[in-house]
């Protein structure tokens, strides 16, 4: 073996844990602590304080209707729209594929504030069309509820659950149908005590991931939930470190491990149920053929509410956003409402300092941080991938260990750390928490990119005299250029729309896009918000162009 394979092992062990283990010590530290900069002097009060709070009740029921609801609407979509659009003949279905995971792509900020604007109860669009219309009284929808948070984080989870429902319903062997169906059984009855025991193991991995993400969502929550008093744990722990005169960081932290251990108790539940999925295998390679099912006269109805459906999901919300953007202030399109219509908002935004301050943060956050972080995927994968031992068992575990702590405990943690060095309230400490956050975004890319990287290519290298880091930079990394865009597109979105780290690190001086748009939600100022919101997704898909340019670009060039 290269002797430098396991120093570069144990650096990338030291890096990587730094990252992922430090804000939980931090944490478990932070809550036995009487304050920010009060270790030494240990208590159990924290606890004590966190756990006996009589609003506590109320919080961890929301949470639980708030999870639970919501990971079942995502499931249950996501089960319905798989099934029609791989085992029936409805029509437009590559269109409607494509448009069930575009929600993905929408910042979660933003499209909690779009539904704001369709359904607030005050001046929401909807809301005062339907009053307008039918001379009521009051708002028959309220958004700021626990059912309309429910509602929007069901849809935004919902692409992650098709992703995950869709190749299992795709690859179903349609005979087994088919021979419950001979034997008498009906449509319904075969559809409960076949289809859906087959695909259990999909539906539940769905299911729980949905719950990973529900428990850690703050923007919904915090978008909906805050103005109509429907507290969850996420936006309880916020309210305790940064509103009022005293934050209480430290019960923050001790009710934190309660919301970490449940998260990574999911993840372990999702990783079980995956691996039994070898259990429920349909296709034997013998007499396997895919089939589709004629839905005769439900076929137009059915293509109709799907359509409706993928028309709220993907195209209203940033419809929503562009609209706003353009009039004076909230009113429903009519023809006084495009006589109104100008850029003053736009105008507005670009001229305001402390929007072009959070707009230049973002940008540096996006493009150094994808970079940084890409450079550190680059090594880990290679670990991971090409030196199989314990200790890259080790630092496999790690680097995907972020993926299970929700955003904003982990923010709480890197706060206990960052207040102890001169990097607080900087975008260093941004920079820094984003990695460590983000890192399975893109060690997961350059992991399957690395497996397609046959090891004669390295070891040829070596035996001409190349140094391990030269192989790396003259016969590896070209050969991952699809691998690395793709790392590189996801960490960068990500920073650019991020929200559940920053509202806790970010200081006066380091805000960023997702804040400031808080800011203005937070103000009411809906038509600078949704112009900024527009920004957001331009540099997104522009971040994304770029990538895709440079990559395409690059392999044109080495294959010269």
């Amino acid at each position: 073996m290269n002797p430098s394979r396991p120093k570069l092992t144990w650096l990338l062990i030291a890096i990587v844990g730094f990252l992922t283990l430090c804000p939980v010590a931090m944490l478990f530290i932070g809550s036995f602590s009487q304050g920010l900069t009060a270790f030494g002097k240990f208590t159990l009060d924290k606890y004590l304080a966190a756990y006996t709070d009589p609003v506590l009740l109320d919080v961890t029921i929301n949470t639980i209707v708030f999870v639970l609801g919501s990971s079942i609407l995502a499931t249950g979509l996501a089960l319905f729209l798989a099934y029609l659009n791989t085992r029936t003949n409805i029509p437009f279905k590559p269109l409607f594929t494509v448009l069930s995971i575009v929600p993905m792509m929408i910042p979660h900020l933003l499209f909690s504030v779009s539904w704001a604007l369709l359904l607030n109860p005050s001046n929401g669009l909807i809301n005062s069309f339907l009053k307008e219309v039918f001379s009521l009284q009051s708002a028959p929808f309220n958004i700021y509820s626990l059912p309309g948070m429910i509602l929007v984080e069901g849809l935004l989870n919902m692409p992650i659950a098709y992703l995950i429902i869709a190749p299992a319903m795709a690859s179903f062997d349609v005979s087994l149908e088919e021979s419950s169906r001979v034997f008498g059984a009906s449509v319904w009855r075969t559809l409960v005590r076949v289809t859906l025991p087959v695909l259990r193991p999909a539906i539940l991995a769905a299911f729980v991931l949905g719950m990973v993400r529900s428990l850690a969502s703050y923007a919904v929550p915090r978008v909906l939930g805050t103005p109509g008093r429907v507290d969850v744990l996420a936006t309880y722990l916020y309210q305790m470190v940064a509103t009022g005169f005293s934050p209480d960081y430290g019960k923050a932290a001790a009710l934190g491990m309660s919301v970490l251990a449940a998260s990574i108790g999911l993840i372990v539940l999702y990783r079980a149920l995956t691996s039994e999925s070898g259990k429920y295998v349909t296709i034997s390679g013998r007499g396997y053929r895919p089939t589709t099912i004629e839905l005769k006269r439900a076929r137009m109805p059915l293509f109709t509410l799907v359509a409706l459906l993928s028309f709220v999901m993907a195209v209203l919300p940033v419809a929503v956003l562009f609209y706003t953007s353009l009039v004076p202030y909230s009113m429903v399109p009519s023809a006084r409402a495009f006589s109104l219509m100008g850029w003053k908002n736009w105008i507005d935004v670009l001229q305001d300092p402390a929007s072009l301050l959070s707009l230049k943060n973002s940008l540096f956050l996006a493009v150094v941080g994808a970079s940084l972080g890409v450079l550190l995927s680059i090594f880990v994968a290679y670990v991971i991938v090409k030196i199989r031992t314990r200790a890259s068992g080790l630092l496999e575990s790690l680097s995907f260990l972020s993926f299970s702590f929700p955003g904003i405990v982990i923010g709480i943690g890197f706060m206990w750390f960052f207040v102890q060095t001169p990097l607080y309230a900087t975008l260093t400490a941004l920079l820094v928490a984003y990695i460590a956050t983000y890192l399975p975004y893109g060690v997961r890319p350059l992991a399957s990119a690395f497996v397609q990287v046959h090891a004669h290519l390295e070891e040829s290298s070596l035996v001409c005299g190349a140094s391990a880091l030269t192989t790396m930079r003259r016969v590896i990394v070209p050969l991952l250029i699809p691998g690395i865009v793709s790392a590189w597109i996801l960490m960068a979105t990500m920073f650019v729309r991020e929200l559940t780290v920053s509202v806790v690190l970010s200081r006066p001086g380091s805000e960023v896009l997702a804040v400031q748009i808080l800011s203005f939600a937070d103000d009411g100022l809906w038509g600078k918000l949704s112009a900024l919101g527009i920004i957001m997704i331009l540099i997104s898909t522009t971040l994304v162009l770029l990538a895709m340019y440079a990559g395409k670009k690059f392999r044109a060039a080495q294959g010269a």
